[in-house]
């Protein structure tokens, strides 16, 4: 048998990397990745938002026949500039697809778009389900259950890197499923990101992982905010204060990234403050089907909670730092009261 190489294993290595050794080193997992990949070709694709557009754009591009579908005529619009076909409906998307990949907002809209719709009657007999939003992990359970009741595969898989690694094809997915359906699905995946684990045999632990990663996101964001309104209170400048802690034992990721928009009153738009009001309510629920306290996540949520019910809702996630401005009597500068 053809050694093994290092670089088809490897989660961080690409695609092409991975398949550039396999060329060289006949390696037999890859070159069988390769093989999947043009039998498992037609793709249906539910939810060209922010990420999800991207998305099926690279896995067009990376030569699957894909069909996408979104409610909004100027997703379909756009997807279709880019060389993928679309579909009027969810269940048109899905009709004879090998693979149904959602990228809807939660576990409610999967449900509908694969039984209220019809969609998950309109595919393969032998089609695999890919979930890809962010799930409570029972929800994703449940999914699984009925998916694989009609005779159908189901991955639980849902993603990080938001809109700039969903572009860029770097993704980080944490799929969860029986290890012979990952292994068919992994073109799929690969076509998506540059970070794919398999995480476990059960539908739901993929969730479980994702909620744990927002838990920490949530937090850092929430933390940062409340050493932010701090400084602020002490009168001290907040562009000093990013600049220190950015280059500390203090820092994060969340840190650097949100500090800067911590300090603009309108900043853009990169992840809603509702989508942490979401998030971390999954966070909680996991937490309560475990019997797993998470006092630092259900305090973060309150604070998201007040600026979503302040108005802020809609504003960039970093604009929490208003709730803590309002706690501690801080004023605001420019529009950002």
């Amino acid at each position: 048998m053809p050694a093994r190489c290092r670089l088809c294993t490897s989660a961080t290595a690409s695609r092409r990397t991975r398949w550039r050794a396999a060329s060289r080193a006949g390696c037999e997992r890859t070159g069988r990745h390769q093989e999947q990949g043009s039998r498992m070709t037609r793709i249906g694709f539910v939810g060209l938002g922010a990420m999800g557009l991207p998305m099926a754009g690279n896995l067009a591009r990376r030569g699957f026949e894909v069909r996408g579908f979104d409610m909004r005529p100027a997703a379909r619009e756009a997807l279709a500039a880019s060389g993928a076909g679309t579909a009027e409906t969810a269940t048109d998307a899905a009709r004879d697809a090998d693979v149904l990949l959602l990228m809807v907002v939660n576990a409610d809209q999967a449900r509908e778009v694969l039984f209220a719709s019809g969609a998950l009657d309109a595919l393969k007999p032998d089609a695999t389900v890919i979930v890809m939003a962010t799930c409570p992990p029972k929800a994703a359970a449940t999914l699984a259950r009925d998916v694989e009741a009609t005779g159908r595969a189901f991955l639980d898989a849902p993603v990080s890197g938001g809109v700039a690694g969903a572009k860029a094809g770097e993704l980080t997915i944490m799929a969860a499923a029986p290890t012979a359906v990952f292994e068919r699905i992994r073109p799929v995946l690969d076509a998506l990101g540059t970070k794919i684990f398999h995480v476990g045999e059960q539908a739901g632990q993929g969730a479980t992982l994702k909620a744990v990663n927002q838990l920490l996101c949530g937090v850092h964001i929430a933390v940062a905010a409340e050493a932010f309104s701090l400084a602020r209170k002490a009168g001290i400048d907040g562009r000093v204060v990013l600049e220190i802690l950015s280059g500390s034992a203090a820092s994060s990721w969340m840190l650097r990234d949100r500090g800067p928009r911590m300090l603009e009153d309108e900043p853009p738009v990169s992840s809603a403050v509702d989508i942490f009001v979401k998030d971390l309510g999954i966070v909680l629920e996991a937490g309560r089907e475990q019997r797993v306290a998470l006092p630092l996540a259900s305090a973060a949520q309150q604070m998201f909670l007040a600026s979503s019910g302040r108005g802020d809702g809609a504003k960039d996630d970093s604009q929490v730092v208003r709730s803590y401005d309002v706690l501690n009597g801080n004023p605001r500068q420019g529009s950002g009261s």
